[in-house]
């Protein structure tokens, strides 16, 4: 756990009329996003995500936000409002679930399917509110207002939340393509009304807030993806995000244009477009044969897979095919399309899925060579519409790493909103808005709670540092028999290295040293174990360090007999 600011204090006593924000999650990063709104004494949550693991976090499957904050505080808990069914806005909904269960859970109809299978594989149940978007609905002291907005998956919604100190809009992801597949667009005409009645407070997606001009609609990826699939002579594989619904849909779309079958690959995508099908979210095109995943290699060449591993996530099936490890196997003449854009800190997996791939003769396509995907997020332009649209009075980016806030924060202040009214901050950082201001009540500390396995928050920063120098620096050993009367080495020292040298030759130097230094210690008066073990491993490590440039994990043992 981490303070982010230490100069600030904890905060004070909540006053009255006062609304309380704070984001456990999203700020400065790309994922995990949760934000909590504490006033007269109840709390509402907005959205509960999850944060992917970068080559840095070793063995890590998912990071949750920290919940420390609210812990003691889950009885107050109103209800949980998700924007929509992202992994990184619902994703760790089972995990405060697990601590109590009975919060009311509200969102759209697919955002609630896709949580609740969630829910069901780990045996939780929780009250399930659907909303559409145009209904109000209170919960405690929080009037909430849905609004529709368009974003790369369907029944996404922005939220204006009503209290006694003010009117704050979170638009969640959102961008305003004016061409969507499914007709959904953004509602800036309801943006326009809350705008007229006064919004204290904007808090606005920064994803795409350093990219000039607007997002390319999604039907402009139509004409590239006819031609990669025209010019294939075998299967196409596609991978997506497992809730990305409009990018499978085009794909099915064209499957049976081009008179091809389709296989849904992976778990998470199996169940996620069985859901949104049953739900009239996924239409199915008239004469589309859907095959499962069992019968692909009796299909021959005319077939569709689309899978998960987009991101080039270990586990996922686009990333089993290019380790030879799935039973579906990638060769000459198949397409490998990658539909999404690099989540920053997933570049060195997906490029190394794309070179596997390419090396069993597979064509790949992505992103960087060809229009198959665009973004769901808006872009800059997008974004001086909304705020001229909405004038707030006070503005804070979130969903974003530092430059994409920053650059956020930058849009509004050219609109017009004052510099002293934009709030660029960091996870864990208090806001509290009241009569028209926002400003900054302190700070408390916030930290990742790290998933790894069965462990929840048992993985600290000191576990995953030695899991790094595991895997870059190596691992050496050293067994030191030493008498106890005497303090003469009687057997040793015997090294062991792994990931560090096979050539046993080169540690006959440091045994040596190793003598030397155990033999004065001795002479010094120095006898115990844990004094022995302590010069041991000075010992190798200043010889390692200087002679060879590597900080291996040293673990000596000194035995007494």
């Amino acid at each position: 756990m981490n303070h982010p600011h230490p100069d600030l204090p904890y905060p004070a006593k909540l006053a009255p009329k006062t609304l309380r924000i704070v984001a456990l999650g999203g700020l400065g990063e790309i994922g995990r996003n949760m934000t909590v709104y504490e006033i007269a004494g109840k709390l509402l949550i907005v959205d509960c995500g999850v944060l992917f693991p970068e080559e840095s976090q070793p063995g890590i499957d998912l990071i949750l936000p920290d919940f420390s904050y609210i812990r003691d505080r889950l009885k107050d808990v109103v209800a949980i409002a998700l924007t929509h069914g992202h992994e990184d806005h619902i994703g760790a909904v089972p995990y405060l679930l697990k601590e109590r269960s009975d919060i009311p859970v509200v969102g759209s109809k697919l955002t609630l399917a896709f949580t609740e299978a969630k829910l069901k594989e780990r045996r939780i149940t929780a009250p399930m509110i659907e909303v559409k978007a145009g209904m109000k609905q209170s919960f405690g002291p929080f009037e909430l207002e849905f609004i529709a907005v368009n974003h790369s998956i369907p029944d996404a919604l922005a939220i204006a939340i009503r209290t006694e100190a003010g009117l704050v809009l979170a638009t969640g992801d959102f961008k305003m393509d004016q061409l969507p597949l499914d007709g959904r667009i953004t509602d800036l005409a309801a943006f326009a009304r809350l705008g007229e009645e006064g919004v204290d407070l904007f808090m606005v997606d920064s994803t795409n807030a350093d990219v000039p001009g607007f997002t390319t609609s999604e039907r402009d990826i139509m004409p590239t993806l006819d031609r990669v699939f025209r010019a294939t002579e075998r299967r196409v594989i596609v991978a997506s995000f497992a809730s990305h619904v409009h990018r499978v849909q085009q794909i099915m779309m064209i499957a049976a244009q081009h008179d091809r079958k389709v296989a849904f690959i992976g778990r998470s995508m199996v169940r996620n477009m069985k859901l949104a099908q049953d739900l009239g979210y996924l239409e199915v095109p008239e004469g589309l044969q859907i095959i499962d995943a069992k019968n692909v290699e009796d299909a021959g060449d005319r077939v569709v897979l689309i899978c998960t591993g987009s991101q080039g996530e270990p586990l996922a099936a686009l990333s089993r095919m290019a380790n030879g490890e799935h039973q579906i196997r990638v060769g000459k003449g198949d397409t490998v399309v990658l539909a999404s854009s690099l989540i920053p800190g997933n570049e060195n997996p997906v490029f190394r899925v794309i070179n596997e791939l390419t090396r069993f003769g597979a064509t790949v396509v992505h992103k960087g060579n060809a229009l198959v995907h665009v973004s769901g997020h808006a872009a800059a332009g997008e974004l001086l519409y909304c705020y001229n649209i909405v004038k707030p009075k006070n503005v804070m980016p979130i969903h974003g790493e530092w430059r994409h806030l920053r650059a956020n924060a930058e849009l509004a202040i050219k609109t017009g909103v004052p510099r002293t009214n934009t709030i660029v901050v960091d996870n864990g950082i208090v806001i509290d808005v009241h009569d028209g201001y926002a400003d900054i009540a302190g700070a408390i500390p916030v930290g990742f709670v790290y998933v790894d396995g069965q462990s929840i928050g048992e993985i600290t920063e000191s576990s995953l540092k030695d899991r790094r120098i595991l895997g870059e620096e190596g691992f050496i050993s050293v067994v030191v028999v030493v008498d106890s009367q005497s303090g003469k080495i009687v057997a040793g020292p015997d090294i062991h290295a792994r990931g560090f040298t096979e050539d046993k030759a080169l540690f006959d130097e440091v045994k040596g040293m190793i003598e030397k230094a155990l033999a004065t210690s001795v002479a010094n008066g120095i006898n115990g174990t844990h004094q022995l073990t302590q010069v041991v491993r000075r010992t190798v490590g200043s010889w390692v360090g200087e002679e060879h440039r590597r900080k291996p994990m040293i673990i000596p043992v000194v035995i007494e007999v």
